[in-house]
């Protein structure tokens, strides 16, 4: 990680005048933030007045709107406040910076509550069944932190909050292998990319590798050990995956000194205490430029030209999900960072409807799964994989040149022994959806035959490891014996696909100073886990506009 400085952190290029172009338009502390003293008194007191500042109001002209939290929402946030320019963002999902009645902000895998999920009387867990029984449960409704987004052939999990997808993904940071890169973005050049973009990305991030020497001992990765066994005696590599996981802190928990939370099974509706979320990482930094400001519980409803701005409807949430207010937002630049399938909802029916008639007929198009496949082993007596199980994934197994698939040795967090090795593969699928609008809603037209593929991918690692061990796949994990989870997905990419949708760097076709800036530009597929490569996009993109469009 050569080339660490974030660029743009030096805005002595920015001259006075342009400095006040950009920041002019802030209405109330917003000013004053960005008049004060540089270094860390100064930035103190910013950050102080940005937490004053309070949701956007209506009536708000801004330099920059921008619509999600997550990566790329993040990154772009960051690099403009670093380059004296004023950020509103605007979040749908809640803060979650305040404690429940237990204590904790985010509520456990194995218990979840109103927390859990987004807008839902009950829970729609990626496991459905276990041991022959339904195990999802009534939930009271409420803005919870994870969306199961249901469209015709597919289930999308989606991070809602403040960070995004960082709440509630395993935290699995991979860079893609470089030879695989033509694949996953044609048009970016790869050289830049290594050297200074993942570096960049991952340094943000604070990506970390597990120490291999408390990996072959400690308890609660007795699974992976089998997993790493299992792989290697069928001839297949195992590899140690990056994490943004605080891994002194887990070491701290599996020691019983510190209050636990991988090692206690939190993931799936957030993680309390060592996970780098983005609120830990790039949020942090964006808030204490002071030049960011979030607005949670607000969801945009239109984007319109007005002159040579943008009016943006917004709506603000209650946490039942009810619209409390409506408020009406001039913005002179808007970054789309809601996510694949938020962006490419949100575009799609501003098309469609005549909002923004001008964008392009790439629109909506090239949608994918990240070949996203899962599956359960029943391993032998002899291979218990642990009643103990840390949440946070470490190694895979990777057959992508051979077999088109890469697939994580999950967790099974469930508190009991379930001789069972569980996997979320990444395959090698070629199949595209698109994105439309029927006259009241944005379908989406996968197929969940179109995961066929997958299944023959992650087939090529499981048949050979069942072959070789005398075990069998799980029928009990995602139905009534069925062996696939194939009707959903962790890694959306792809709708506003870049230099279709958009230039090279992110610019929407048929209009100035409206961007897209998330996994949307990824056309479907990035080999590995997505937000590492979603991010290194993000600040490469980023770089080219604050240096070419302010």
């Amino acid at each position: 990680m050569s080339d660490t400085t974030p660029r743009g952190e030096d805005t002595t290029h920015i001259s006075r005048r342009r400095f006040m172009a950009g920041t002019g338009s802030i209405v109330g502390l917003g000013i004053a933030a960005s008049a004060l003293p540089q270094g860390t008194a100064g930035a103190a007191v910013r950050a102080a007045a940005a937490a004053a500042a309070g949701p956007i109001g209506d009536g708000a002209h801004v330099p920059v709107l921008v619509i999600g939290t997550g990566y790329g929402g993040s990154v772009a946030a960051l690099r403009m406040a670093q380059a004296g320019i004023n950020v509103e963002m605007v979040e749908m999902g809640m803060a979650w910076d305040t404690p429940g009645s237990d204590g904790k902000i985010f509520c456990n895998t194995t218990s979840p509550d109103e927390r859990s999920y987004w807008l839902r009387t009950k829970t729609k867990q990626p496991l459905s069944n276990f041991l022959g029984f339904p195990i999802d449960k009534t939930i009271p409704k409420h803005t919870g932190v994870l969306d199961a987004e249901e469209f015709g052939g597919i289930i999308v999990y989606q991070g809602r909050g403040v960070g995004g997808g960082s709440l509630v993904n395993g935290g699995m940071a991979v860079t893609p292998k470089r030879e695989n890169f033509g694949a996953i973005l044609p048009t970016v050049n790869a050289d830049e990319m290594y050297n200074t973009y993942y570096p960049r990305a991952n340094a943000g991030l604070g990506v970390g590798l597990i120490d291999p020497n408390w990996f072959d001992t400690v308890d609660c990765y007795q699974f992976a050990r089998v997993g790493r066994k299992q792989a290697q005696r069928s001839n297949f590599p195992f590899v140690f995956v990056p994490d943004v996981y605080d891994w002194d802190y887990m070491k701290q928990e599996a020691a019983g000194t510190v209050p636990k939370s991988a090692v206690a099974g939190e993931i799936l509706y957030g993680n309390n205490y060592g996970k780098k979320s983005l609120q830990k990482t790039y949020i942090a930094q964006a808030k204490g430029t002071g030049r960011v400001n979030i607005s949670p519980l607000h969801r945009v409803a239109s984007v319109t030209p007005s002159g040579s701005s943008y009016t943006v409807v917004i709506e603000q949430l209650n946490t039942s999900g009810d619209v409390t207010a409506t408020k009406t937002v001039l913005a002179d630049k808007v970054f789309f960072a809601a996510g694949s399938v938020g962006t490419s909802k949100l575009l799609v029916k501003l098309k469609a409807t005549g909002k923004l008639p001008g964008l392009n007929g790439e629109i909506g198009q090239g949608w994918g799964d990240n070949g996203n496949v899962m599956c359960g082993r029943a391993n032998h007596l002899w291979d218990p994989t642990g009643k103990v199980q840390a949440s946070i994934p470490c190694g895979g197994i990777d057959n992508w040149t051979a077999g088109g698939a890469f697939a994580e040795v999950a967790p099974l967090p469930t508190g009991i022994e379930t001789y069972a090795s569980f996997y979320l593969s990444i395959t090698k699928n070629p199949n595209r959806a698109q994105f439309s609008w029927d006259g009241s809603k944005v379908n989406l037209n996968w197929q969940t035959a179109w995961k066929q593929p997958s299944i023959d991918m992650a087939k090529t690692i499981f048949d050979k490891i069942n072959s070789k061990e005398g075990t069998i796949y799980r029928t009990d994990l995602f139905g009534t014996y069925k062996i696939w989870g194939d009707h959903l997905t962790y890694h959306p990419l792809g709708g506003a696909v870049l230099n279709k949708a958009t230039d090279n760097y992110g610019r929407l076709a048929g209009y100035r100073n409206l961007y897209a800036i998330d996994g949307s530009l990824i056309p479907g597929n990035t080999s590995v886990n997505p937000f590492v490569t979603i991010t290194a996009l993000a600040e490469r993109n980023i770089e080219k506009i604050i240096a070419t469009d302010f």
